[in-house]
């Protein structure tokens, strides 16, 4: 209810300052006229949500219920990822929430964006890296892996059902669940088989590696994605240095689990 009535929006777009902004809410439900009243049958037109403010104890399980359902929506494939998964509670009791902001912000993508459209052509080496890096950024931004679950999938983990394109991940734990893809990811993945000489969509039971050396010939591993953005986002940050040095600092602290959160965020 108070998604869609204040701030206009289902589940699924909801973000992690949506849900920052729901448990302030919770602590003191305004319009009060519109959220709080007596106690009422649910049909009623004297029905609210709350009597009052919520205390922090309640106000903490309230979030762990929605985390729930965040949760299970990700594993139902209904939420490409749980935006309450940013939030980190340490210490014992009810201590105010720390934030953990290991996410790329707005100025900081676009000019990560610039420094790969900005990677030079000159050699095939060099066109090779370049497809290369714009097919992994949009990878990891689109579907929001673990670089583990990158290097471990083949391109036939990209399904087609019912019309619609899923990404079958194995991840953490074991655990299954269909990524939606979206036509932003289908268009750089038709790219990146293009240049590569494959069809511009995998086939059933295709084993090409999801992210292929710069020769085309096998796949690489964790460590060199992980080599390939810290490389990216140090260039990245380089160009943003004499503008705004802060957010250089931070773009060039961010790693490939960065990605994860931005996506999610």
């Amino acid at each position: 209810l108070w998604a869609l009535l204040e701030r206009g929006k289902p589940l699924s777009s909801l973000t992690r300052e949506d849900c920052i902004l729901y448990e302030i809410f919770l602590a003191d439900p305004q319009p009060r006229d519109r959220w709080c009243g007596s106690k009422a049958t649910r049909f009623s037109p004297k029905w609210r949500p709350f009597l009052g403010p919520l205390n922090p104890a309640s106000r903490k399980l309230a979030m762990l219920v929605i985390n729930s359902l965040f949760s299970y929506l990700v594993k139902a494939g209904y939420l490409a990822g749980n935006p309450l998964a940013l939030s980190r509670r340490r210490g014992r009791g009810y201590q105010k929430q720390r934030q953990v902001e290991r996410f790329l912000e707005h100025d900081q993508w676009q000019t990560l964006l610039a420094t790969v459209d900005a990677l030079p052509c000159d050699s095939e080496r060099d066109r090779q890296h370049r497809v290369r890096a714009k097919y992994l950024v949009a990878l990891l931004y689109l579907l929001g892996p673990r670089v583990g679950e990158v290097a471990g999938h083949n391109m036939d983990s990209f399904v087609q059902i019912r019309g619609r394109w899923w990404w079958h991940v194995v991840g953490k734990g074991r655990k299954e669940a269909q990524v939606p893809v979206n036509q932003d990811m289908l268009q750089a993945l038709r790219e990146y088989r293009r240049f590569y000489g494959l069809p511009p969509l995998p086939t059933p039971g295709e084993d090409t590696p999801l992210i292929l050396n710069l020769k085309g010939t096998a796949g690489i591993g964790d460590n060199m994605i992980y080599r390939i953005i810290k490389d990216l986002v140090t260039q990245a940050a380089a160009r943003l240095e004499t503008d705004d040095p802060n957010q250089a600092e931070k773009l060039r602290r961010a790693s490939t689990h960065w990605f994860r959160h931005t996506s999610i965020t």
